[in-house]
């Protein structure tokens, strides 16, 4: 049998998109609403940002509780920051790498009081699953709908529920802006790929997992970043059905890739996924099973 080749391993450097195009890409995301959306903001202090720079060579070998149904809503559907007014703004902002330095601590302890659960664990699980879809659904979205992944090295994370991701923009601008807009261009699934696992992955899942190391298994932390990416393909095929095809490719190479191989696998022609791990929301107040969890194939 032939093995999938690891997508991150490219000929040469990813072309670099034009400003322009990469802040119409974010605007056709966030046209698709919900997780689709990055805010926009002036930087924080202490904020920094490596626009338009090159993702990072590695080794290769190296979600709202009241609107899902536990058995079958995507996690790109279920996250507890949600809990609070979507419209409200949050406190404050944070460098991303900040808060993964600080294993987003006070956001996790948030988690656990707003799903009503005393189990760190298990709010760190839904707190990073979460967010995991929060930085899938975007990038996903511009990858496949307008052929560009977006630099999301100067992101921003709100201090408190209900949980927000931003980018710096221009003074008083709340969309991309063309001044501070970056990424690279993605014409094949292949190519996508490999950049989207560099943005979201090593960009910023690899250091958070760092951050939680010892407050919650490594193999479930990447099994809720797979999870999360199908459920958001998922979400933005139901919006968009054309993009099934492309949807299941960058899906299949990534399950291949880094730390995501492993973590599941596809089930049928389509987005159906099953992982190999638990993100444990069973164990919240009121929670159950999610339609792709182990433990429901294995008739727990």
């Amino acid at each position: 049998m032939t093995s999938h080749p690891d997508p991150a391993v490219r000929a040469g450097p990813p072309a670099a998109a034009d400003p322009a195009s990469v802040a119409s890409a974010l605007a056709d995301a966030a046209a698709l609403g919900g997780y689709f959306t990055i805010g926009y903001g002036t930087a924080s202090p202490g904020a920094s940002r490596s626009a338009g720079s090159q993702p990072a060579d590695r080794d290769p070998a190296d979600e709202d509780p009241a609107d899902r149904e536990p058995a079958d809503a995507e996690p790109a559907d279920r996250e507890p920051a949600d809990a609070e007014p979507a419209d409200e703004e949050p406190a404050g902002w944070v460098p991303a790498m900040v808060a993964y330095q600080q294993g987003m601590a006070e956001l996790a302890a948030q988690t656990g009081q707003a799903l009503g659960t005393r189990e760190k664990r298990v709010a760190v699980s839904t707190l990073q699953l979460g967010y995991a879809a929060r930085l899938w659904s975007p990038a996903l979205a511009c990858a496949l709908t307008s052929g560009i992944v977006p630099d999301l090295a100067g992101l921003e994370v709100s201090t408190r529920l209900p949980l927000r991701v931003r980018l710096p923009s221009a003074a008083g601008q709340q969309s991309p802006h063309t001044d501070t807009a970056a990424g690279w261009q993605s014409p094949d699934t292949d190519t996508a790929a490999g950049l989207l696992y560099d943005v979201v992955v090593t960009g910023h899942l690899a250091p958070l997992a760092a951050g939680l190391r010892g407050r919650v298994a490594s193999g479930l932390l990447w099994g809720n970043a797979a999870s999360a990416m199908m459920g958001s393909l998922a979400v933005l095929v139901r919006a968009r059905p054309g993009l099934a095809g492309p949807a299941r490719s960058v899906a299949a190479r990534l399950l291949v890739t880094g730390t995501l191989r492993g973590t599941g696998r596809l089930t049928g022609p389509g987005l159906g996924f099953r992982r190999n791990s638990c993100c444990l929301y069973y164990r919240v107040p009121g929670g159950g099973l999610c339609g792709d969890c182990s433990l429901d194939h294995a008739g727990h």
